[in-house]
């Protein structure tokens, strides 16, 4: 991926070097960027890996589904602290997880530690296994498995 993003920099400065303009413009820049993009995804079958693009466009998922799933746990969690009495049993509960790899396991503790009202406590690497505290475990289990399914499949998208 990394060599296909430099080859793709390296058009967009050839191709600005063969409009031969008389100054640097951004838009001349870009219409290489472009002009070497469709290269790369004509010829990525020959690097052996997929169109890094594609890699890119799931990272953005990856983020748009973050932001979502932190907008919802906060209003979740902003509910519950403002309600004028707390009605929470906190808990615990375990998640068998898809993701094998360390990386993958590291990405989704850190992303549901990010979103308010869950913690993941601890990884049982052997077994894939996270052990995740809730705030409110009654109300809030089910969406904080949904949202673990969420963020398991787009790290799948990204790191595979």
């Amino acid at each position: 991926m990394p060599s296909q993003i430099l080859l793709n920099i390296f058009i967009a400065f050839l191709w600005m070097l063969l409009i031969d303009e008389d100054e640097l413009r951004f838009s001349t820049f870009f219409a290489g960027y472009l002009v070497g993009v469709g290269i790369i995804f004509i010829m990525h079958r020959f690097f052996g890996t997929q169109f890094y693009l594609r890699r890119m466009l799931a990272v953005l998922k990856l983020l748009f589904i973050f932001i979502s799933e932190l907008t919802q746990s906060s209003i979740l969690v902003l509910r519950q602290i403002l309600s004028p009495k707390l009605k929470i049993r906190p808990g615990i509960f375990k998640y068998e997880t898809k993701l094998r790899s360390d990386l993958e396991v590291t990405m989704i503790s850190l992303l549901l530690t990010l979103t308010p009202g869950s913690v993941v406590m601890e990884v049982v690497s052997e077994e894939n296994l996270l052990f995740v505290h809730a705030m409110d475990i009654e109300n809030e289990r089910d969406a904080i498995l949904s949202q673990l399914r969420n963020f398991e499949k787009a790290i799948m998208e990204v790191t595979r």
